[in-house]
């Protein structure tokens, strides 16, 4: 069994892997472009999703099994993919706890105001009157009620807030107060003081957040996308953002990324910026491999692999 690693390790979690699978063969090659010699021969490719082609797909004659780890599949050529027939697996369930806090923190921020008193520190100024807000008791909603999203409500209730989630089915989900269909999205956001998207890139959700939806937020709401940058219209959030319509974004995604140096939203002071890894954590590839090791056991013994498999069709 030969498995390509186009995903960047350190050299510990190297090791657990040969260590694991003494029987299996472990190529470690990064970026892809090192790897293009050794394509044919793989049965397996663990990536991170982002450098995988059609052509690549094309040139790995004897691949069965591609291990994403990341939950983001926007890039992946599922064209290819779905053409050959490949089993496709991803790493979803390992961000929940990093990207619920990543929310917690940057609503407190905000709502504590931290920006000022960083800045007051700088100058050396004492100043106790800065205004200071409790996010307890308010309103959340969350438009994805997946993993991630389910411990985002998880973790609200912790400060006792009423918890809204939004998805194409409208199932209820675990930690959320209601759930509602996205059809229903408009209607349901009057009612939140925080609107927090964990949805992933789909035909469905592209541009889902549109003018109408930031006419339809309150004034003090504050707006926060973790999911993808395509699923919001960025002219729209900002045209809301330098009119007052909203209170406050926070964003870990954007349209085009790395964000364009002349983009509006750098200098807006209603808006928090951080590079696409509110994810990112030295738990991160261990998390990824804890699913890999256990797909790749069943896969060792010609077992079809259970653990998010995705479907090429639907993406995701």
């Amino acid at each position: 069994m030969y498995v390509l690693v186009t995903a960047k390790m350190k050299t510990y979690l190297r090791e657990r892997l040969t260590e694991n699978f003494p029987n299996v063969t472990f190529d470690f090659k990064s970026p892809i472009s090192e790897a293009e010699d050794v394509l044919p021969k793989a049965n397996i490719i663990l990536t991170y999703g982002e450098d995988l082609t059609n052509e690549h797909i094309k040139k790995a004659k004897n691949l069965k099994w591609i291990m994403v780890a990341s939950a983001g599949l926007d890039e992946m050529p599922f064209e290819q993919i779905i053409e050959k027939d490949i089993l496709v697996t991803n790493s979803r369930g390992i961000h929940t706890i990093q990207m619920s806090e990543y929310v917690i923190g940057m609503l407190l921020q905000v709502y504590r105001n931290l920006p000022t008193f960083l800045e007051n520190q700088r100058q050396h100024k004492w100043e106790p009157r800065v205004k200071i807000e409790e996010i307890s008791n308010r309103t959340m909603i969350i438009t994805g009620t997946g993993a991630i999203g389910q411990e985002t409500a998880r973790k609200a209730k912790a400060f006792d807030m009423k918890t809204i989630g939004i998805s194409k089915s409208g199932k209820h989900k675990e930690h959320f107060d209601e759930c509602y269909t996205t059809d229903e999205l408009k209607k349901q956001l009057p009612n939140a003081d925080f609107v927090i998207n964990v949805l992933p890139a789909t035909d469905d959700t592209n541009q889902l957040f549109k003018a109408e939806h930031f006419e339809a937020m309150r004034e003090d709401a504050i707006f926060l996308n973790m999911g993808r940058g395509t699923t919001v219209d960025e002219q729209a959030m900002i045209n809301a953002l330098q009119e007052g319509k909203i209170r406050h974004a926070v964003l870990d995604v954007f349209e085009e990324e790395p964000l364009d140096e002349n983009s509006p939203l750098w200098d807006l002071e209603n808006c928090t910026m951080t590079p696409h890894n509110s994810a990112v954590t030295e738990n991160y590839v261990p998390r990824a491999l804890d699913i890999f090791e256990k797909n790749l056991e069943q896969f060792l013994n010609e077992e079809a692999p259970e653990v998010n498999v995705i479907d090429p069709k639907r993406g995701y």
